[in-house]
């Protein structure tokens, strides 16, 4: 157990030095949300409830770790198209080593952007500041652990060059069936059956009700953890047997 946490944290210190040698596409991913967190609030939130910043700022948390996708994806699949992969599997490390130390390096990443878009968005909405807003950072690391799994899986299945497409997907959904960006009182029930039963909707509102305050523990807070729970333990045990059999091969 020692020597798996021990590869794992190596792997980890690795993959955040490699992280750190591409900035722009750490700012990319701080800086776009972050303009849209802005813009938007001041565009839109006089129109409509959905732009206020008490929903906007949880919103924005879950929409840029969806970003956290390609990220992940691209960070695997070049690594497995390079020599660095190929002499590590010739050593002792399993292939869950590998997607921890590779899921680990992100988390991170997923702090510092819950703290930055918490901390602009209670420069403009003050009101959002509180436990509720510390609990949202909290949980938005477990909420991020599902688009670190299917960026994982991706990078493990897909080439470098086929990762984007394929992980923004991913990006397009959190955008669409969030809700996020829209109410969806008016649309059909069964698109919003489709949209409560896939994880990207539930992660949103996970972190809304938290920041906001949560009336009923199981709608509002139990039901949509389990959900992304589930959703990201399926993402990380596909991305580990997919890994094993590239390491196989």
């Amino acid at each position: 157990m020692r020597r798996s946490i021990s590869r794992i944290l190596t792997l980890a210190k690795r993959n955040i030095k490699e992280i750190i040698r591409d900035p722009l596409s750490l700012i990319f991913m701080l800086a776009l949300p972050l303009f849209m967190e802005v813009l938007f609030y001041y565009i839109f939130h006089k129109l409509t409830p959905q732009f206020e910043m008490k929903y906007l700022a949880p919103g924005i948390v879950v929409f840029s770790q969806a970003f956290l996708t390609l990220f992940a994806g691209l960070l695997i699949a070049l690594d497995r198209a390079s020599a660095f992969l190929t002499r590590l599997f010739v050593s002792k490390a399993r292939s869950f080593e590998f997607i921890f130390g590779y899921a680990l390096s992100l988390i991170p990443i997923t702090f510092g952007q819950s703290v930055l878009f918490y901390l602009v968005g209670g420069i403009i909405d003050p009101s959002i500041f509180g436990m509720g807003m510390l609990w949202g950072i909290l949980l938005s690391v477990v909420t991020s652990l599902l688009f670190i799994g299917l960026g994982i899986f991706f990078g493990s299945l897909c080439s470098e060059k086929s990762v984007g497409g394929v992980a923004s997907v991913v990006i397009m959904c959190q955008s669409v069936l969030s809700g996020m960006w829209f109410p969806i009182e008016g649309m059909s029930e069964g698109i919003i059956t489709v949209m409560n039963c896939l994880p990207f909707r539930n992660a949103t509102i996970l972190i809304q009700n938290v920041l906001n305050g949560i009336s009923d523990p199981f709608n509002d807070f139990w039901q949509p953890l389990i959900i992304v729970l589930a959703y990201a333990i399926v993402a990380f045990t596909t991305a580990i047997l997919c890994f094993k059999k590239k390491m196989k091969a």
